[in-house]
């Protein structure tokens, strides 16, 4: 499985970097509007909490690395949210290498409110990058409401 779930990796990035790309012709300006249909977030904002998700689930709950988690105000344009994401595949090489013979071990993970909850680490893989689809989502949607045509960001796209 541990082989499967590094190729469905690869096809997240692939995703991902077809984003970023569209979000490259993007002004700044809008990249960082606040948008009131979604909570006043902006597209970059979108994008970080989606890092610091990866954090959050990967590193912090199954791993229990202590990481800092990714400051918003760090984070202002597309070149940094880039090097943010580069440190998010590190920790996704990491969590895959560390429990590749574990994937359906299941795990007591405590969320950020107390409360606890038991789930596999393949379950927190399938969690973190749907997460960031369901998000990915989100950004293309934003980006029509300022204006501009998205482009096809599917894992499988023409």
């Amino acid at each position: 499985m541990y082989k499967t779930l590094l190729h469905q990796y690869q096809l997240v990035l692939s995703s991902r970097e077809a984003l970023f790309n569209y979000c490259e012709t993007i002004k700044i300006g809008h990249l960082l509007t606040p948008l009131p249909s979604f909570n006043n977030e902006s597209i970059i904002s979108q994008m970080m909490h989606v890092a610091n998700c990866y954090l959050f689930w990967l590193a912090k709950s199954v791993m229990k690395q202590h990481r800092p988690y990714f400051k918003h105000e760090d984070h202002r344009d597309l070149a940094t949210v880039r090097k943010a994401y580069k440190q998010v595949d590190l920790i996704m090489n990491d969590f895959l290498q560390s429990f590749k013979e574990s994937l359906e071990q299941q795990m007591f993970i405590t969320r950020p409110d107390g409360s606890t909850l038991t789930r596999s680490p393949f379950e927190i893989f399938t969690h973190a990058i749907t997460h960031e689809f369901h998000h990915k989502g989100q950004v293309v949607n934003m980006s029509r409401q300022l204006g501009y045509t998205p482009v096809d960001t599917d894992v499988i796209r023409e």
